[in-house]
């Protein structure tokens, strides 16, 4: 990417909301399951795409807590299509990208599960870059277990009410050891958060684009972060 901002600094940590899939597949008169066979290259190629540009964190929105409204048959379709590209993330494992997958996993298959456990405990140790999948994640979910988690805590007499702060409880978040969200991308022409990470974004930057996730480019994902630099990020100074 050729960088005419050379002394403003790269997003840290970028969340992507993969957005589109289905009206992707519903222009060209294909079932939905079809788009999101496309945005799955979408993601691989992205992925690359920001090691090679040097971004350390990167975290993609594959599957919400509010997702498994959606038609039965095309949840089974995207669990099918992950639980298949999990196997294919030994190539990742080969280019030394460490993962890690948040959200609530107890809702989702055993093999998932299983591959999930297996794929962060071989890349553990990496620190290249960090790819983070968000699986039956929501924002306010997460919220709501790390307050259980502390009240768990509490009830234990492990920590006193009065030691609970901001740091305390984004210790017991998901994203426990992983920096806030410099930049969020959302395709696909909405213009909101849909409850993720919505805590790690609270000073995030945020781009949206009209172009559908299975469309979505290098030159795309370049231009977000071309813009993130021409943006004075003052954190609540002057």
């Amino acid at each position: 990417m050729a960088d005419k901002k050379t002394d403003a600094p790269m997003p840290v940590h970028i969340g992507v909301i993969m957005d589109g899939n289905g009206r992707w597949a519903k222009k060209r008169g294909l079932p939905r399951k079809f788009g999101h066979r496309e945005g799955a290259k979408t993601f691989r190629k992205i992925v690359r795409h920001a090691k090679e540009l040097g971004v350390k964190y990167i975290t993609f929105y594959a599957f919400s807590t509010e997702n498994w409204r959606r038609p039965d048959d095309e949840v089974q379709a995207i669990m099918k299509l992950f639980d298949k590209y999990l196997d294919d993330f030994d190539d990742f494992l080969k280019e030394h990208v460490r993962m890690k997958f948040i959200g609530d996993k107890s809702m989702l298959s055993e093999s998932l599960q299983t591959k999930m456990a297996r794929c962060e405990e071989l890349s553990k140790d990496y620190d290249i870059m960090t790819l983070i999948i968000a699986v039956n994640y929501g924002g306010r979910d997460e919220i709501t277990n790390a307050a259980r988690l502390i009240a768990e805590d509490v009830k234990a007499g492990k920590i006193d009410p009065a030691d609970v702060d901001e740091e305390l409880l984004q210790s017991k978040l998901y994203t426990d050891g992983i920096p806030d969200v410099d930049l969020i991308i959302r395709p696909s022409g909405e213009q909101r958060l849909s409850n993720f990470l919505i805590w790690q974004s609270a000073y995030a930057e945020y781009y949206f684009t009209d172009i559908l996730w299975p469309d979505f480019s290098k030159k795309d994902f370049e231009r977000a972060i071309e813009e993130y630099k021409d943006r004075h990020r003052r954190f609540g100074g002057v």
